[in-house]
């Protein structure tokens, strides 16, 4: 494993030391040790993810695959997961794909946590573990899925002062941390549609996010495939400041217990996209959530499965509509596929390629 972050320990150390520590930098720190340590996931943890909800997640993923793969005229490939969890959302996905013949010569899982490796290898035995998406191998196709992946990602925030754009440091102030503007200049880090925003606007760039998705498109591009992001975001370039903690299914403050909480951002869809664009890959318009799920047929799979068990058909139209439903994570959560070039356009999005 390589050398990470400092602990929270180091961390708040470092920042008792007067030494700079940027809100990226925080939340790298923080969110490294909160994801080695435990298994976040479900009632017991701090928060629920999609696949956890409901396995029709997981299996419409694995019917996008499918269909994917066959109108590409059925290549070999690997199936690829960007933070896959406890690997529940693979094993649903692989065992869709497999009603439909779709079978990948193997399964790779970027991942660093030592704790949920375990519980990803629990259910996909057969996963090949990677610390970083360029330890992947760089020959054939790959199919990348990428659920709740970018939003734990460390972001630079900028916030705009009597002086101009500083970026965010953060520093102790008796017994708490809170953010602060920086001393340097940073006028030229802000993007310029954002640069005029009235004083006290807080801007958000995630150039670790960009590379990732630059590196994993460059591969599509040379190697074919796809990959498919959903996450909880918008279209930017916008100003706000979207940084938050959870802990037991509840909000905290971001800036406390670093590493006890979960930090995440709201994705920049934009900005991701851009960042594949750059790579020559094609990019597909953003879907919400819920409309994609619809497009693909999750209420064909509710009513078989309702048909299957009866007796859990109220149990399972309420996992559809936690997925589905506008005012739970069918509008907030967005979709966008990256392909490489000359794979046909993927299932669940309106329009052509953007």
């Amino acid at each position: 494993m390589r050398d990470g972050p400092p602990t929270p320990a180091q961390l708040i150390g470092n920042i008792a030391a007067a030494r700079e520590t940027t809100v990226a930098d925080y939340i790298a720190a923080a969110n490294s040790h909160y994801y080695a340590t435990r298994d976040p996931l479900g009632a017991a943890g701090d928060f629920t993810t999609a696949p956890e909800i409901s396995q029709m997640f997981g299996e419409m993923i694995g019917v996008w695959i499918a269909d994917l793969l066959a109108r590409a005229g059925s290549p070999a490939f690997r199936y690829v997961e960007l933070g896959p969890g406890r690997g529940t959302l693979a094993a649903d996905a692989l065992r869709a794909m497999a009603r439909f013949k779709c079978v990948p010569q193997n399964i790779h899982f970027v991942e660093t946590s030592p704790t949920l490796r375990a519980a990803q290898l629990a259910r996909v035995p057969a996963a090949i573990h990677h610390d970083d998406i360029d330890d992947l191998p760089d020959n054939g196709a790959s199919i990348i899925v990428a659920n709740e992946f970018f939003d734990a990602l460390p972001v630079h925030q900028y916030v705009r002062t009597s002086d101009g754009w500083r970026e965010r440091m953060v520093e102790r102030q008796r017994a708490r941390l809170v953010p602060v503007p920086g001393e340097a200049p940073a006028d030229d880090l802000v993007p310029a549609a954002l640069r005029s925003a009235a004083e006290g606007s807080i801007v958000e760039t995630a150039s670790v996010s960009a590379a990732i998705m630059q590196r994993g498109a460059f591969r599509l591009a040379r190697q074919g495939g796809a990959m498919l992001v959903i996450d909880y975001g918008y279209s930017g370039p916008a100003v706000g400041d979207t940084l938050q903690a959870v802990k037991a299914h509840r909000f905290a403050d971001p800036f406390a217990d670093p590493g006890e909480v979960d930090l995440t951002t709201h994705v920049d869809f934009t900005a991701l996209a851009d960042a594949a664009r750059s790579a020559g890959a094609a990019v597909s318009r953003v879907a919400t959530q819920g409309d994609w799920l619809q497009r693909l047929g999750i209420d064909a799979r509710l009513q078989s499965l309702a048909t299957s068990a009866p007796d859990r058909a109220e149990e399972l139209k309420g996992q559809r509509d936690r997925l589905v439903a506008a005012d739970a994570m069918g509008e907030l959560f967005k979709v966008m596929a990256i392909t490489a070039p000359g794979w046909p356009a993927p299932a669940g999005f309106s329009g052509d390629s953007a």
